[in-house]
């Protein structure tokens, strides 16, 4: 059983490239980089929900809150995870994505799973339910099973690749594996492709770097 196919890109590549992306490749849904986030400053996405929605896309909210290291900003607690959970919700909101809808919290860090970083996805979680949104957390496949467990409401969405390296990707048909391939059966998303380098003929953009993704629904972030 296939899942559906899709991607994230850190900057919005414009309507025209999304229009282009929608009529000539198996793509049907994206991420959506709300903003600014603690470790995600870049607005350019805020403001293209309406655009790309008419344009039939499915969305992903991405919200990167607090990591453990690396870019960013580095506030673990509860505290500020439930600061952080009303301020995606916040934005959710802002943007036009209805109530039940899904916005999901990006972790770059590993394993181990444990305090404070529980303390930090717990908190989100809890605030963006009372909020009226459904929570989602991004994250290894190696702490999926115990992100599901810290609060079992959670969508999962698990990263596993091949390489980390900047590598081509051919064609117009990409990767559209089932979720569960991930290494985690209950994962709802899946990133299966990292800095992954298209070459995209008779496109606005001729070139893009992306992630390459796939998802158990066309619009990942539907109630």
């Amino acid at each position: 059983m296939a899942g559906y196919a899709g991607f994230d890109t850190y900057a919005f590549p414009g309507q025209d490239q999304m229009d282009w992306l929608a009529a000539n490749t198996n793509f049907v849904w994206c991420g959506y980089y709300l903003g600014p986030a603690p470790s995600h400053g870049d607005q350019g996405w805020m403001g293209a929900r309406a655009g790309l929605v008419a344009s039939g896309w499915g969305l992903a909210p991405i919200f990167v809150g607090q990591e453990l290291s690396g870019p960013g900003s580095h506030a673990v607690t509860g505290g500020q995870g439930w600061r952080d959970g009303a301020y995606a919700a916040a934005l959710m909101a802002d943007e036009g994505f209805a109530p039940g809808a899904c916005v999901w919290l990006d972790l770059e860090d590993g394993p181990p799973l444990r305090a404070p970083r529980t303390d930090y996805v717990a908190a989100w979680i809890d605030a963006v339910g009372e909020a009226g949104y459904t929570p989602g957390v991004y994250g290894s496949h190696l702490i999926a099973a115990a992100l599901h467990a810290l609060r079992p409401q959670a969508r999962v969405w698990a990263f596993r690749v091949n390489t980390t390296a900047p590598h081509p990707v051919p064609g117009t048909n990409f990767p559209d594996l089932h979720p569960a391939g991930s290494g985690y059966a209950g994962a709802y998303a899946w990133q299966l492709g990292q800095d992954c380098r298209l070459r995209l003929p008779g496109a606005p953009l001729a070139t893009m770097t992306v992630d390459l993704d796939s998802a158990v629904s066309r619009d990942p972030g539907a109630p």
